[in-house]
């Protein structure tokens, strides 16, 4: 019941000028203040993923375990969360089903797996010994590159409101994975604190136990880029315009200032480019979910 309101009231939610601070919402002919109406929808997006929170124990534990690349994922439960910058003017509801995410980005050593495996092209910077070590993520890649590893390993990229909802970590309305707290280089790599890429496990994981979701590489998603995209985009399950020769990364990276660490910060590539430093990604899956009632 509580997911069938939730999609009720997402779909006649209408987000309206008058500001980036001002914004008002109409939900059906009514409209509203946004200063109450995010908190309020906030609260009933907690109380919705609380209502579906049994699917963790639904979930066919076979698909964690079904990749070729080994590495473990961690269940994203569906739910609303709120996507975008209040401060931008970009804050709005989005509902996602559930799904997997990488627990790290895809480091050199799990690349080289997929390399021996297919036969696939090495990396741009592959020789660098600043970015190739076995434990830190993978760059050089172009989207068309991440695109066939994670067919390879039986998953994909996620999606742009997939990898924000990660990067939250359950949090709502926070600038970054840990919070509001000023990126120092206690939490993550970012503003030229290291020469290069760092071991993915070598910051704090964020709520949903996600590493390197701030800094050390920018993160390829599966959308493509639009600047405007958010004007038009659906309310549930959001996958990024059809078509563009460009595509969004996240994250920021040990070059990047931390403005591009912030959860709802966007970059955007030409996809078929690998010339990038500090661009890699992590991958998604979505999860087999049992019928049988759980115990």
């Amino acid at each position: 019941m509580a997911l069938l309101l939730l999609r009720h009231l997402m779909a006649n939610i209408t987000i309206l000028g008058g500001g980036p601070n001002r914004s008002t919402t109409q939900i059906g002919k009514h409209s509203i203040s946004l200063e109450w109406f995010l908190p309020a929808l906030c609260c009933f997006f907690s109380l919705s993923t609380g209502c579906i929170s049994h699917e963790s124990s639904q979930v066919d534990q076979k698909t964690k375990l079904a990749s070729k690349d080994n590495v473990k994922m961690v269940l994203i439960p569906s739910g609303g969360f709120l996507m975008g910058d209040a401060d931008e003017g970009t804050r709005h509801p989005v509902y996602l089903a559930p799904y997997l995410i990488d627990t790290y980005p895809v480091t050199n050593a799990r690349y080289r797996q997929f390399m021996q495996a297919t036969g696939h092209h090495l990396p741009l910077y592959w020789n660098n010994p600043q970015l190739n070590q076995p434990n830190h993520p993978v760059v050089g890649i172009s989207w068309n590159d991440a695109n066939s590893y994670a067919k390879w390993a039986g998953k994909r990229l996620p999606t742009e409101a997939e990898w924000e909802k990660a990067a939250r970590g359950s949090l709502v309305g926070k600038k970054y994975p840990w919070g509001d707290e000023i990126p120092d280089r206690s939490r993550a790599n970012f503003g030229g604190l290291e020469e290069g890429t760092t071991t993915v496990s070598k910051y704090p994981p964020n709520g949903f136990n996600l590493y390197d979701m701030g800094g050390n590489i920018f993160e390829l998603c599966s959308d493509k880029y639009e600047w405007d995209y958010y004007k038009k985009s659906p309310r549930e399950n959001p996958s990024g315009p059809e078509t563009g020769d460009r595509c969004v990364a996240r994250g920021g990276s040990y070059r990047s200032s931390e403005y591009y660490l912030r959860c709802s910060s966007r970059y955007d590539i030409f996809k078929y480019v690998p010339s990038f430093i500090d661009v890699g990604f992590r991958c998604a899956k979505t999860p087999i979910v049992s019928n049988a009632p759980s115990k």
